[in-house]
């Protein structure tokens, strides 16, 4: 299979940022995903929001599975096992939810697709772990405690991988603060895409800033290896 799970994870922290992204119009879900790959971020969250968002995720897995298919598509905002499963069935490479849930971590599991749910603790962590999950969401990631919490769980989980979202924004002072507490990837939104981006249709402008987002995590990285 195209983007197997070992492919996936290592695109993952390999990126750093991972884009989330929805729009309910397909052609302005489909120049910002393009923008995104061209910046060099394949792996690009789709959040499960508004009617019908499934369609929608499918016929962009449809158009990129040709057009591009170095995009890896993800899904986020799940909630439950059966959207999961229809996620996977529309073309889903990774799940994203806001919440843990063991339903959902065997769905994937079954069909060798990672999972990083939301957890707000160590317990929740390490039960996530349990049920196999290899990159961890922490959410929301300034409200759960943001670097200082991530520090202080890899103190005694030094093997936990660590991915926030929320409270993430695409600036050195923020990036530098979440990697050096030792987080392998985080994700943000209309931070990174924002809706002045959107409004003038600025494709161009989101490709930009996406890749001085990852120049940023590369940059970081470089001096910390360093």
């Amino acid at each position: 299979m195209r983007h197997d799970r070992m492919a996936v994870l290592s695109a993952m922290m390999d990126q750093g940022v991972i884009p989330v992204f929805y729009n309910p119009d397909f052609e302005t879900c489909r120049a910002v995903i393009q923008a995104c790959s061209d910046a060099g971020a394949k792996c690009i969250e789709f959040t499960n929001r508004g009617e019908f968002a499934a369609d929608l995720f499918l016929q962009l897995a449809r158009h990129f599975a040709k057009a591009d298919p170095s995009v890896i598509m993800g899904v986020g905002s799940i909630v439950d096992a059966p959207t999961a499963g229809l996620y996977i069935a529309n073309g889903a490479r990774f799940v994203v939810g806001p919440v843990l849930n063991a339903d959902v971590a065997r769905v994937c599991n079954r069909r060798k697709v990672p999972y990083s749910p939301g957890c707000g603790t160590a317990s929740e962590i390490s039960e996530a772990e349990e049920l196999g999950v290899e990159i961890v969401k922490i959410f929301p990631g300034s409200s759960v405690g943001g670097p200082s919490f991530v520090k202080a769980v890899l103190g005694p989980m030094p093997w936990s991988r660590i991915m926030p979202t929320g409270g993430v924004d695409p600036t050195e002072d923020s990036l530098r603060a979440w990697f050096a507490a030792g987080i392998v990837a985080a994700g943000i939104g209309s931070k990174l895409i924002t809706k002045e981006l959107l409004a003038a249709k600025d494709w161009d402008g989101v490709e930009t800033a996406v890749g001085e987002a990852l120049a940023l995590v590369n940059k970081i990285r470089g001096e910390d290896n360093g």
